[in-house]
């Protein structure tokens, strides 16, 4: 499926009080080794909002209100996580936040964090229109 169809993922604007930008450094391929939003595939049968809570939990160690989705990124990559030649292609819904706890723990998935004054370069997010 990767090979032939995008992935849908969810993907996680959180800022902090000063309006600095919380990024995580990867493990994993695609983009491994850059600092990068939170985020993640959504699962089947699973709403938007739920991924997104999830992937904050799980990737964070935090339970907080989010809103969303906001907007969305699509990535395309020379590189994908099956070593597959077609490459990384992902559509990500975005959902945003403000940080105010301290005590973030990371999965597996990244290996540090940080606030930035940028996003990522490559990080487009593309807002829908509004009626």
């Amino acid at each position: 499926m990767v090979d032939l169809m995008p992935i849908l993922c969810v993907d996680l604007v959180l800022t902090n009080a000063e309006g600095e930008y919380l990024l995580v450094k990867r493990n994993n391929a695609p983009l491994q080794g850059l600092w990068w939003v939170p985020g993640g595939r959504i699962l089947k049968g699973e709403r938007l909002e739920v991924a997104a809570a999830r992937k904050l939990r799980e990737e964070l160690g935090l339970t907080m209100p989010l809103q969303g989705p906001v907007g969305f990124c699509e990535y395309l990559c020379k590189e994908n996580p099956f070593g597959l030649a077609s490459g990384h292609h992902a559509v990500a819904f975005i959902f945003t936040g403000i940080v105010s706890s301290a005590s973030i723990q990371l999965d597996a998935q990244s290996r540090a964090w940080g606030y930035f004054p940028n996003l990522p370069t490559g990080f487009n997010v593309k807002g829908f229109v509004q009626d």
